[in-house]
C-alpha cells in the first residue's frame, strides 16, 4: 500500500512538533510516506521542522520531509491538507485585540471585532488555497485549524467543492472534562453536543444511559476554562438558567464587561504573551539535542491539538466509524439551523468523511436563539470576507452579540480596516 502525503500549510507554527507528535503516536495506524512542510518564513520553518524531523527520526519513522514555499508542490497529490496560517503573524493578532479597546469592545482572535478581522485578513487566502486544492488534489481531505475555524469552514464548504473539515481542540477538551462527572465503574458513556465554533455546549451526559447533567448543574459544579481565557467562576444561576456546560470561549458573552476590563487592565495581551512563548519556543528547537516537543509548548494553548486533527485523519483513512466533534454543514444536525449552516457538531467519521448526527428533541432556546444571532454574522462576515462588501463588514458587526451598537461598529470597523490595508486587497481595490 502507497504511503500517505500529508501537506501541512503554515507548517512554521510553533505548534507543528505537537501535530506531528499526534503522526509519532499513531504511527502503527498511519502509513506516512512524506511530510511536506510549507510556510513562507523560512527562516522559522526551517528552525521547526528542524526538531519535527529529529521527533521522527527519534521515534523510528522513516519518512520523507519536504520543506517548501511553494503552495502547488505542497498540496499536488497530497492525501490529507492540514492549514495553520496567520495571516499577519501575531503583529496582526495584538492590533486585533488592542483597537477594539478603544471603543469598549473586546479584542479577542476569534470572536467579536478582533475575530472578524482575523477572518476578513484569512477568508481570501484559504480561498486561493482552497482553489488550489480543487485544482492540484481534488480527492484530498483538508484538515483546517486555522481561526476562526467555523467561519472559515462556512466560507470555503459553500463556495467550493474541496472535502474539508474544520477542527478545534475546545470540543475534545470539553469531552474529557466531563468524563469526571461520572459515577465511578460506569460502563457507557454518551454525550449530547451542541453549538458553532467557539460557541458551543454540553447539553447533556449519560451514564450507562441515564442522563445525569440536569442534576449536577442544578447543585453547582466546578468546571475549567482554557488557558488562554480568564478564568470566571460559573455561579448556579446561570448553570441552571442555560442548561449546559459552556466552552470556555462562552466567557466572553456571560461576562462580557467583566472580560472588556480584564483585557484593558491586563498588562499584556494575549497575542503579546503568544509572541514572547514562540520566541521561547523557537529558541528551545533550535538545540540539535532536543528530540521531542517541549512542555513549554503547552503554554501556547493547543491542547490535545494533536489528539483532535491525528485521531480525525485515522478515523477516515482507516474506516473506523468513530464519533468526533468537527465542524461541517448542517445537514439536518440541528433541525433549527439551515441544512448549509456550517455548525459543529457530533459526527460519523469513516472513509466517507464525517456526517452530522441529528440531535434529537432540543427545544433550549437560549442556546438556539444565541447560535441563529452568531450564524447570521458569520453568514455576512463570509460574504464581506469573499467580496470586500463594507456594507456586510458593518451589518455582521451590528447584528454580533458582542457588538451591537452602530457607532461603535463603525468607528471599529474603520480602524481596524485601515490598520490591515495591506492584507485586504478586496476591500481596497487600486490599492
Amino acid at each position: 500500500m502507497n504511503g500517505l502525503k500529508i501537506a501541512v500549510i503554515g507548517a512554521g507554527s510553533t505548534y507543528t512538533p505537537e501535530l506531528i507528535n499526534g503522526f509519532i503516536s499513531r504511527k502503527e495506524n498511519l502509513n506516512v510516506d512524506s511530510f511536506f512542510l510549507m510556510d513562507i518564513n523560512r527562516e522559522k520553518l526551517e528552525t521547526v521542522s528542524g526538531l519535527c524531523m529529529r521527533m521522527l527520526e527519534h521515534s523510528g519513522i522513516r519518512c520523507k520531509v519536504h520543506l517548501t514555499d511553494s503552495i502547488d508542490e505542497t498540496i499536488e497529490g497530497a492525501d490529507y491538507i492540514i492549514t495553520q496560517i496567520r495571516v499577519g503573524m501575531l503583529d496582526a493578532r495584538i492590533k486585533d485585540e488592542k483597537i477594539p479597546l478603544k471603543y469598549g469592545l473586546l479584542g479577542q482572535e476569534t470572536t467579536g471585532a478582533g475575530g472578524f478581522m482575523k477572518a476578513m485578513r484569512t477568508i481570501p487566502v484559504m480561498m486561493d488555497i482552497a482553489r488550489k486544492i480543487e485544482q492540484l488534489a481534488p480527492d484530498a481531505w483538508l484538515i483546517n485549524f486555522t481561526n476562526p475555524s467555523g467561519l472559515i469552514a462556512e466560507a470555503v464548504l459553500n463556495n467550493t467543492g474541496v472535502k474539508m473539515i474544520g477542527l478545534c481542540n475546545g470540543p475534545i477538551n470539553m469531552i474529557r472534562d466531563i468524563r469526571k462527572l461520572l459515577p465511578e465503574n460506569t460502563e457507557h458513556f454518551d454525550y449530547d453536543f451542541v453549538g458553532l465554533n467557539h460557541l458551543c455546549w454540553i447539553t447533556a451526559v449519560y451514564a450507562d444511559g441515564k442522563e445525569i447533567l440536569q442534576d449536577k448543574l442544578a447543585k453547582g459544579i466546578e468546571l475549567s476554562t482554557l488557558k488562554n481565557i480568564p478564568g470566571i467562576k460559573y455561579d448556579e444561576a446561570l448553570l441552571k438558567a442555560t442548561k449546559a456546560i459552556p466552552i470556555g470561549y462562552l466567557n466572553y458573552y456571560y461576562f462580557r464587561d467583566e472580560q472588556v476590563r480584564l483585557c484593558k487592565e491586563a498588562e499584556k495581551t494575549r497575542g503579546e504573551l503568544c509572541k514572547e512563548i514562540e520566541a521561547e519556543l523557537l529558541k528551545l528547537y533550535k538545540d540539535p539535542n532536543l528530540k521531542e516537543k517541549p512542555a513549554v509548548l503547552d503554554k501556547r494553548g493547543g491542547a490535545l491539538y494533536s489528539e483532535a486533527a491525528v485521531s480525525l485523519i485515522d478515523a477516515i483513512e482507516n474506516d473506523r466509524n468513530e464519533i468526533h466533534v468537527v465542524d461541517v454543514k448542517n445537514n439536518g444536525a440541528y433541525s433549527f439551523m439551515d441544512d448549509d449552516d456550517v455548525v459543529e457538531t457530533k459526527c460519523l467519521v469513516n472513509k466517507k468523511g464525517a456526517t452530522p448526527i441529528k440531535l434529537g428533541n432540543f427545544d433550549n432556546q437560549y442556546i438556539i436563539g444565541l447560535m441563529r444571532a452568531v450564524k447570521a454574522y458569520e453568514k455576512l462576515a463570509v460574504r464581506a470576507g469573499l467580496y470586500g462588501d463594507y456594507d456586510a463588514a458593518l451589518a455582521a458587526l451590528m447584528v454580533h452579540p458582542l457588538i451591537g451598537d452602530y457607532k461603535k461598529a463603525k468607528a471599529v470597523l474603520d480602524e481596524m480596516l485601515e490598520e490591515n490595508r495591506e492584507y485586504l486587497p478586496h476591500f481596497f481595490p487600486g490599492g
